[in-house]
């Protein structure tokens, strides 16, 4: 049931042809009423009336016909509400850092197997007819499936990930770009190309360049996304307390969620952040729904129309049982 939106409000119109009715009623009602006491013995009607009670329901038939037809006024004036699609004409990139920091174990079995598990759960959660793309990055970055609806060809490439040494965030934005570039640049079905959403997954900060505003840095990819129309939505996987083993050493890997919240928000995405496979795969559920879906204006009418279908149907009851004819 909705009162926005309407796509024919110029047949509110017809209300007015409503309240004409409702008037002429009324009108009907009190010059009978004058003809009754013009014409009748009023000691008469004082002995009758003293005997019967007056019927206080004898104009719900014609208030139910009235409710009737406005319900179906606004049937007709075509209200509208926002109605969830699956998308079928979207890319969407997962770029997953493969960094050596993601074999740390603070995320059971360990963030690298939970980003695994969560990513293939991502692939196969993800509307059918969005094209999926794979990026991993470590001291550079690959491009490891090209977007596509295959999903089985994406959870394979995932299934492959190993931990590899250095973090190059930027590269693996700009690497994410460029496969979205060329793919909308083929992809037909719209006027334009089709919406485009990076998911950067990832636990530290940028190691190259160490300057995440340099030209191939980080923050510079995020606003070159920004440019191109493509949000990056992040998630900070881990927890403080990581930590990996480099050369029988243990070395600190706490997540860096500052500066991946920092590259969401200059892109015009927005920043999650998971300590869990629990909660990873909670952010990748929502992402699906962000995603994988969009928000259209649908007909609301029909709700509507089964109010005004009902008022008509009382309003003729209630004129057969209380008054013994059909609402006039």
């Amino acid at each position: 049931m909705s009162l926005s939106g309407f796509t024919t409000p110029w047949l509110f119109c017809y209300l007015v042809v409503v309240g004409a009715a409702v008037a002429a009623y009324l009108l009907v009602q009190r010059s009978r009423r004058r003809r009754v006491l013009r014409f009748a013995n009023l000691a008469l009607l004082e002995q009758v009336a003293a005997g019967q009670k007056p019927r206080r329901w004898r104009h719900l038939p014609a208030a139910l016909l009235v409710a009737a037809l406005a319900l179906l006024t606004t049937a007709m004036a075509g209200p509208t509400h926002d109605v969830r699609i699956p998308r079928n004409r979207a890319v969407v990139m997962l770029v997953i850092d493969v960094s050596e920091s993601m074999s740390a174990t603070d995320v059971a079995p360990s963030r690298i197997e939970a980003a695994r598990e969560a990513g293939k759960h991502f692939a196969d959660m993800l509307t059918p007819g969005i094209n999926l793309g794979l990026v991993k990055f470590s001291s550079g970055a690959t491009l490891l499936v090209a977007p596509t609806i295959d999903r089985e060809q994406v959870k394979g490439a995932i299934d492959k990930l190993v931990p590899e040494p250095r973090t190059a965030t930027g590269e693996g934005i700009f690497t994410a770009l460029q496969a979205i570039a060329t793919t909308g640049a083929v992809m037909g079905g719209g006027d334009g190309p089709p919406p485009a959403r990076i998911v950067l997954e990832s636990d530290g900060k940028e190691t190259v360049p160490p300057n995440l505003d340099a030209p191939r840095g980080a923050f510079t990819a995020a606003q070159a996304a920004k440019e191109q129309g493509v949000p990056i939505s992040t998630i900070s996987f881990g927890t403080p307390d990581g930590v990996v083993q480099v050369d029988g050493q243990p070395i600190p890997v706490p997540t860096d969620d500052a500066s991946l919240a920092r590259i969401a928000d200059l892109s015009g995405g927005q920043a999650f952040r998971a300590a869990s496979l629990g909660e990873l795969n909670r952010v990748y559920s929502t992402l699906d729904e962000q995603i994988g879906y969009q928000v259209v204006r649908g007909d609301a009418s029909a709700g509507w129309v089964a109010l005004g279908a009902l008022a008509l149907a009382l309003s003729i009851g209630a004129g057969v049982l209380l008054n013994r004819r059909l609402p006039a």
